[in-house]
């Protein structure tokens, strides 16, 4: 499916921060889809809670866009691991939790039960962790069955738990990265959060399983497997869906404005979904900022776009592209 969509980066972008989205909702934050992407377009969001949880989702999709370019040119190393943690917790929660280095204290995974915290697994002591965070690089470059291999990278690592905070959201951002530079997809754009978060009781039960129950570690491969399975076929639908309805809006996009930079303005308005004219990136020469306008009220008028907030003073009109984020919140 990737290999054939004709510019995987701006048609699958919605998935990558749908993905952003996802896993940090998993650690608590409330944020949706619409709300980062408003936030992006100059909306305020009205509460401040919203705006960390914003701030949260964006450095996640930071991370997976910094690895992507680091994995084009040298391969995947505990270096770049503590780099993509500094990111995640850059001037957000947990910024104070030591952002870009493994622990040197000892930490835990808990819950709070009836105002009383409940540990439910002690991570090994952090004097053992160089050790083996070594053997855990070293057999992320094995030659073991690449899928089977990464449901054990996976679980380790969350058994490891090298961090003070973070250790989830940079667990599941290992999946996408690892399957990309093991050639298993031409790009990193295979994204677990959805099924993890929908099954979250059985993923959990799992890996608190690991060497306490019998065949546990065949249960949890197995487990990891399937959820391989069922993502990538929503994977692959949502991939199309949104590729047919870029071919749909292209048609629609041509007959409303009959201007040459129909489709320039179609991609730019798809990679934002939300927006204002002046935040539009063009390639090539951009159309004049009259001809602009005149684009953009011909697609209003045939409610192809809409507009999310009007003018007003110096504040600049946002626009909307609704069916779009409609695919991808799975929204009818």
């Amino acid at each position: 499916m990737l290999r054939r969509l004709p510019n995987s980066n701006l048609l699958l972008s919605p998935l990558r921060l749908q993905e952003a989205v996802l896993s940090s909702r998993i650690e608590g934050t409330l944020a949706t889809m619409g709300e980062v992407l408003q936030f992006e377009a100059g909306e305020a969001p009205q509460l401040e809670a919203r705006r960390h949880d914003i701030e949260e989702i964006l450095n996640y999709r930071s991370a997976l866009d910094v690895a992507t370019r680091e994995l084009k040119n040298r391969p995947f190393n505990l270096n770049l691991l503590l780099r993509l943690h500094k990111v995640l917790l850059s001037s957000v929660r947990g910024h104070n939790k030591a952002p870009g280095e493994f622990r040197r204290q000892q930490n835990y995974i808990g819950s709070r039960i009836g105002g009383v915290e409940q540990i439910r697994f002690v991570p090994p002591d952090w004097m053992k962790l160089e050790h083996s965070l070594s053997n855990w690089e070293k057999y992320y470059h094995s030659d073991d069955d690449p899928l089977a291999r990464l449901a054990l990278i996976h679980a380790q690592f969350e058994f490891l738990h090298p961090f003070l905070d973070g250790n989830g959201r940079i667990g599941r951002i290992l999946i996408p990265i690892f399957l990309f530079e093991h050639g298993l997809l031409p790009e990193p754009t295979f994204y677990m959060s959805e099924y993890i978060e929908q099954h979250k009781e059985e993923y959990v039960d799992r890996l608190n399983d690991l060497g306490r129950v019998r065949n546990s570690w065949r249960l949890w491969v197995e487990f990891f497997l399937n959820a391989v399975t069922a993502q990538a076929q929503r994977n692959a639908t949502t991939a199309d869906e949104i590729l047919r309805l870029y071919e749909n809006l292209k048609e629609k996009f041509i007959a409303a404005t009959r201007s040459r930079y129909a489709v320039p303005l179609l991609d730019a308005a798809f990679q934002l979904q939300y927006f204002q004219a002046g935040h539009l990136q063009w390639k090539g020469d951009p159309p004049s900022k009259q001809t602009l306008m005149i684009m953009l009220q011909a697609l209003e008028r045939d409610k192809i776009l809409r507009v999310y907030r009007s003018s007003a003073g110096r504040r600049a009109s946002i626009w909307w592209l609704p069916d779009l984020e409609g695919i991808v919140e799975r929204r009818r």
